[in-house]
């Protein structure tokens, strides 16, 4: 791509560049355009096959379901990740459920509604053609995770139960009480190990991707460091797939396992894949409240709570020391029921940890004050046990209470949960077509890695869906018409691209090590996270914005020369790999905050504070940002370059969101 002025610098921070499409999109009718890309697509002969090697980085439900897949067609598959075992991915924290459009309870869901929800839900901020996609394959994904074990729950007939989750008006996400994610990832994991055993797919746990090694223009491997022995490794392939989750740590405190980073993803960056729309960050709703500077993380409560608690603060902020059980019902207000009759507390989750805010900005929050503000709502089960029983309560939520009252000690049968909107997901990440393929030929993105199906604001239950979607059906479809070119020329291990790779981990390794500094990595981290919570989270301005990119650019020049980093690069050390995590994060937290701040608009959880109705809802500007805002990278020392791919709707009428 091709900038349109090198010199001249839009809001005195990025350039603008050409503008992308996705060229893979099949034209004609949706419903009929995955049956007619899977059918024009190039076929790979068994035989062939044998020949092809692939690389997957990460075993999240997304790498563990096509690491399967791609062995079970016959390819040699690569696969890595950090953890001891793939099974301590973080898909495994996943709780409430997964989405499927199969109409089970006879409410009215269909394929073309799910996708009109998700579309919907995502603030008009999604690509159609993707999302339609994700729709169809839904109904098959729950016949291929029961056909594998998953014991999803039941009715009482025994056929397999469905409940509600926010922004729809329909039952169909299907759940195994709070553990979903962690039965779908053995479900996955078994499909891959049964392929490691057959010799298709070669595990390497305790690696962690440093590097893309791109030759030719094409994504040809990786460098990866053996997390136990500090070994710089080099692996090679015909394709590279980044299936490596999300960002959401950028902020420090979040949902997601502290492991949890935008290392793949951003070496990839830095290599020529765009970053597309990274501003797009989830706020969770139904959060445990921090209680403390000492935390590290922070716990989600599944969204599957509000289907019976009910969400409420005191009317009067002078009541919000009382105990929760002595106040009345008309001291009481049931905010989003109030506000949003139509959907009551299960509005989407952006709007949900909006409202929530509000309540707290009023000073009707409740709990322990965290400098000086009390950051909390009351989760009320009373109503839901006084009607169905507290057996039948503890039996659709029981592990869920009994992780509160751990983490608490507040029995939540007893007294309402409290909670308070956090960090959870990222629907940015790396720029796709409808291949699932980024810039880089040769190099495809999965699951929470790219950007492609959620636009500004993930459904509830739908993360789990993409995740398997695209690793057992959608990119086994696609991945193959770029194979059938090949087997490519082998890249020999000394060629100068991969020599140079090699030298710049190696270098970057040194630096950390030798820099001897007196801050830790964590005390930058935190310093991050707390820039991102206060100027580019729930609520953005113009000014706070560009206060954020000048106080992160300080910050990263610090770190670089007075952060302190202990051990050696020989064995296990976590604070170099903290290091290198966090220096990256400390370039997308830039990032960031530079397409949020072109961004002049409230969209999905991204509340622009000149940008609202009259009654403060979120107001979206269609005429200016229907578009997908993918960047490129501009050099160490350049600015980013943004290049618009046109967001255009054939099927959906585009309109201003309403849940009342």
């Amino acid at each position: 791509m091709t900038r349109s002025n090198d010199t001249e610098l839009v809001d005195g921070i990025y350039l603008e560049g050409d503008p992308i499409s996705d060229s893979h999109a099949p034209g004609g009718d949706i419903a009929e355009m995955w049956t007619n890309r899977k059918f024009e697509g190039a076929l790979v002969n068994p035989a062939n096959r044998r020949k092809l090697s692939i690389i997957i980085v990460g075993t999240g439900l997304a790498g563990a379901s096509a690491g399967a897949t791609l062995g079970e067609a016959g390819y040699h598959v690569k696969s890595f990740c950090y953890q001891d075992s793939p099974r301590r991915a973080h898909s495994i924290a996943a709780q409430g459920g997964i989405n499927a459009a199969k109409n089970y309870k006879g409410d009215g869901d269909s394929i073309h509604r799910l996708f009109y929800d998700t579309v919907k839900g995502g603030d008009y901020r999604s690509r159609e053609t993707n999302v339609y996609r994700l729709a169809e394959v839904s109904v098959d994904i729950i016949d291929q995770c029961v056909a594998q074990g998953v014991p999803f729950a039941r009715d009482y007939g025994g056929l397999l139960d469905n409940r509600s989750f926010g922004g729809v008006q329909v039952s169909r996400t299907f759940y195994a009480r709070g553990q979903t994610g962690q039965q779908l990832l053995i479900g996955a994991y078994q499909a891959l190990e049964r392929q490691i055993a057959a010799g298709t797919v070669e595990m390497y746990s305790r690696h962690e991707m440093l590097e893309l090694v791109v030759v030719d223009g094409k994504a040809r491997g990786i460098i990866a460091r053996d997390l136990v022995t500090g070994k710089i490794e080099t692996h090679m392939a015909d394709a590279v797939v980044l299936a490596s989750g999300g960002y959401g740590n950028v902020f420090f405190l979040s949902t997601n396992a502290m492991g949890s980073n935008v290392t793949a993803n951003w070496r990839a960056h830095r290599k020529g894949a765009y970053f597309a729309n990274p501003c797009y960050t989830q706020i969770h709703p139904t959060c445990i409240p921090q209680s403390g500077d000492h935390q590290s993380k922070l716990t989600l409560m599944s969204e599957s709570l509000r289907n019976d608690g009910r969400i409420w603060v005191p009317k009067k902020a002078e009541d919000c020391d009382k105990d929760p059980r002595e106040l009345a019902e008309e001291d009481r207000d049931y905010y989003l029921e109030r506000i949003y009759p139509s959907f009551g507390n299960l509005v989407p989750r952006d709007i949900a940890s909006r409202q929530a805010k509000n309540m707290c900005d009023e000073g009707r929050g409740v709990g322990p004050a965290v400098d000086g503000v009390r950051r909390g709502v009351y989760l009320d089960f009373a109503a839901a046990i006084e009607r169905m029983g507290e057996d039948a309560v503890r039996s659709k939520y029981g592990n869920l209470f009994d992780m509160y009252e751990r983490i608490t000690g507040e029995n939540p049968y007893q007294v309402p949960m409290r909670i308070y909107p956090a960090v959870h997901y990222t629907m940015g990440g790396l720029w796709v077509d409808y291949d699932l393929q980024s810039t880089i030929p040769g190099l495809f993105v999965t699951g929470e890695a790219n950007f492609s199906d959620h636009g500004a604001n993930r459904l509830g239950a739908s993360a789990l869906m993409q995740g398997l979607a695209d690793g057992y059906f959608v990119l086994p479809n696609t991945i193959r018409d770029y194979l059938a070119a090949g087997p490519f020329e082998a890249v020999a291990e000394d060629a100068p691209e991969v020599v140079a790779a090699q030298e710049a981990v190696q270098s970057r390794v040194d630096q950390f090590l030798s820099i001897d500094g007196t801050r830790s990595v964590d005390s930058y981290h935190k310093a991050l996270g707390k820039i991102m919570w206060e100027k580019c989270g729930m609520e953005r301005s113009d000014e706070g914005l560009r206060e954020a990119i000048e106080e992160i650019r300080a910050l990263r020049t610090d770190f670089w020369s007075n952060v302190k980093v202990l051990g050696t690069a020989e064995g296990l050390n976590q604070s170099l790999e903290k290091a290198g995590r966090v220096a990256d994060f400390l370039e997308l937290g830039e990032l960031m905050c530079v397409d949020a701040l072109h961004r002049r608009e409230s969209c999905g959880g991204h509340f622009r504070a000149e940008s609202q109705t009259e009654d403060g809802e979120a107001l979206r500007h269609d005429d200016e940002f229907a578009y997908v805002a993918a960047w490129e990278w501009g050099g160490d020392d350049g600015a980013p370059v943004l290049h618009k791919e046109d967001l255009v709707y054939d099927f959906i009428e585009l309109k201003q969101r309403s849940y009342k």
